[in-house]
């Protein structure tokens, strides 16, 4: 086994690191065999101050320059630019590389829509015929006496504007309620299209160009709408039409679904074309013969980090920990094969997995390691890839010398609350909607709604800051929807099953189980956020609660974050309208003119605002302070009295 080539200095307690207890042991066990995880990598590795702060510019090579956040404006950089320039500059940088990843995703995803539907593709088909038609009609297609084909074809004709076209408005903003739409027109940020608004960000930002830290932050929204309202929506409406929208199914989490008597598989990423394909290949009766042959009772498929949760939501397939225990799962010695593909891979699994004889395989073109082995997946023939990630999965397990470790923990819950569950679970077959959502919060039953998203960050203690913050949010009747590591971070710590709504306050707990739903619900993974922004757009639709997403009593959180995705979504709330905060650090300055203008001016004009608070009791308190706000505006900060409804009543409304 590999060892470290020297002790790391000033490790934490493994408690002080995770609440993960399962992460916790394996950090244990990782130091006891040498192998160095992410955390003890951050522990010796100081942040830059000068950095963390966004003072510092290299957009140019007369520099970089490095300016003083504690005075930040006794100098300006090589070229004159001040601290809301360069700040703004980095902050704009950062949305156009997160943009960028959920555009590529989804523009992946309607390139395979589009090869299944002309027939070049023959492994995956339209599995939702019922979410096709809803999507199209949403776009003004007619759907009316035609094939899918047809439909499908038209449809992947409007959503590739999405992508490439130079002018006009991205076709997701028909989906947009009418009152923020007026608003983005009036600030001039609806987005034309993905490629022109990231370009146009990365050419404003490069030295000498645009040097006013409003009209950056103009462009940084118009940028990070096309990524929310279009590569990430595009993303989970073609994922749904392709391979079933999500309804809830309990599934397993933790470390403990890994099975010590069968060949463990876990695939890692984010596009799900991958993770389709794979459950093709383990349950390929050849492949399962030779398991068996082995020595294994079988082949176990399990997720992490965002395509697992996008799994687990749509298949039920189980989930073993979200991005902070990537490497830590490895340690086991029970994981014979990791498969990743995109994004939130962390380069440091190479070395962990080389440590355990584990194969790290890569498969998508964009994403190769150093020291992994690369299997290219291609979607015309998947099984190519795939078939070959089970073949060395177990070759591996009858070859296993390592010590096996698997921590016994696994929380069932509930998962996979898609938008058109929600409106069925709320409403019935014959009346879905959110009729009962927004009556529940103007009577005050409901106090609001949050979303809370977002990675884990070795910089504070694993899953602790979700946790915290959600229970704080959930204790006063704010019902919270989850996506990506939040969501996986909730279900280690049991509160998605319905039995958790005694964790909440009297009126969401009333709720709750009247409808028999937990109070929190999983949506799936990072771009399924998208999924949040098509609720608010409903309850704004419903009536009652305002003409704008920014009239609602709703919040969002990213606690523990840590990409550049993470400040694309969060910028791209903000600019739809919802009040934002951030955990760990923020990329700014108090008090300078450009963190002023993100916390507080963005409001001033019609839109959302940011703020930022890293203890989350602070966090969850900004944010039903902020849900009250708006309560009070919209009138219904007293609610209205419950009045009992007898059968008479109920017949004088029909």
């Amino acid at each position: 086994m590999a060892k470290s080539k020297k002790e790391v200095k000033n490790q934490l307690d493994p408690k002080d690191c995770t609440a993960c207890d399962s992460t916790s042991q394996m950090i244990t066990k990782a130091r006891k065999d040498g192998v160095i995880l992410h955390f003890d990598r951050a522990a010796d590795m100081k942040a830059c101050p000068i950095g963390a702060d966004s003072a510092c510019c290299k957009n140019c090579f007369m520099g970089p320059c490095r300016l003083n956040p504690r005075d930040p404006y006794k100098k300006a950089g090589v070229c004159g630019a001040t601290i809301d320039t360069i700040m703004a500059r980095n902050f704009a940088r950062a949305v156009a590389a997160g943009a960028a990843s959920h555009t590529d995703h989804g523009m992946a995803m309607l390139e395979l829509f589009r090869d299944v539907v002309n027939g070049k593709v023959l492994d995956y088909e339209i599995k939702d015929e019922f979410k096709l038609e809803r999507v199209a009609k949403s776009l003004d297609i007619e759907t009316e006496g035609r094939t899918p084909k047809e439909i499908a074809t038209d449809l992947y004709k409007q959503l590739e504007s999405t992508y490439t076209q130079v002018d006009g408005e991205i076709p997701f903003t028909k989906r947009v309620p009418q009152g923020t739409l007026d608003t983005w027109r009036k600030l001039g940020i609806v987005p034309r299209g993905a490629m022109r608004e990231i370009m146009e960000m990365m050419h404003r930002t490069h030295m000498g160009v645009d040097q006013h830290y409003k009209n950056i932050t103009k462009q940084a929204s118009r940028t990070a709408l096309s990524d929310g309202w279009g590569g990430s929506m595009v993303s989970t409406e073609i994922s749904d039409i392709l391979f079933g929208t999500p309804s809830p199914i309990n599934v397993g989490v933790n470390m403990g679904v890994l099975k010590e008597d069968m060949v463990n598989i876990i695939i890692h990423g984010h596009e799900p074309n991958l993770f389709e394909s794979m459950l093709v290949s383990v349950n390929e009766k050849t492949l399962v013969e030779s398991a068996v042959a082995a020595g294994a009772k079988g082949i176990n498929l399990v997720g992490m980090c965002c395509s697992g949760a996008e799994m687990m939501s749509r298949h039920g397939v189980p989930h073993a920990g979200n991005f902070s225990s990537t490497e830590a799962i490895m340690v086991t010695g029970a994981v014979d094969a990791m498969a990743v593909d995109i994004q939130c891979i962390k380069q440091g699994l190479a070395a962990v997995a080389q440590c355990y004889d584990t194969p790290l395989i890569t498969t998508n073109t964009r994403a190769h390691i150093e020291g992994a082995t690369h299997v290219e997946f291609e979607e015309h023939n998947p099984s190519a890839c795939t078939d070959e990630i089970v073949i060395k999965a177990i070759t591996r397990f009858k070859n296993r010398r390592h010590e096996i470790e698997i921590p016994k923990a696994v929380n069932d819950g509930v998962q996979g609350f898609s938008h058109e569950y929600i409106e069925y679970m709320l409403g019935g077959a014959f009346r879905g909607g959110y009729a009962p959502l927004n009556e529940n919060i103007i009577n005050g039953r409901i106090r609001g709604v949050a979303g809370v998203v977002g990675c884990t960050n070795p910089r504070v203690k694993q899953d602790d800051s979700h946790v915290k913050l959600v229970k704080e949010l959930i204790k006063n009747d704010v019902l919270v929807l989850l996506t990506g590591c939040a969501q996986i971070a909730l279900a280690k710590a049991g509160f998605s099953v319905p039995e958790a709504a005694h964790y909440a306050g009297p009126g969401l707990q009333e709720v709750c189980e009247t409808v028999g739903m937990p109070p929190v619900l999983g949506l799936g993974s990072c771009v399924d956020n998208s999924r949040i922004l098509i609720a608010a757009s409903a309850m704004v639709a419903q009536g009652g609660l305002g003409n704008s997403i920014a009239d609602l009593p709703v919040a969002g959180a990213a606690p523990e974050y840590m990409s550049e995705k993470a400040i694309a979504i969060g910028q791209y709330f903000v600019a739809s309208g919802v009040y934002t905060v951030f955990g760990v650090t923020f990329p700014t300055i108090e008090d300078t003119k450009f963190h002023n203008y993100l916390f507080d001016g963005l409001e001033s004009e019609g839109i959302g605002k940011w703020d930022h608070a890293i203890d989350p009791i602070e966090m969850a308190h900004k944010m039903i302070a902020h849900i009250d706000k708006k309560r009070k505006e919209l009138g219904i900060d007293k609610g209205r009295e419950r009045v009992l409804v007898d059968m008479a009543d109920r017949r004088g409304l029909a």
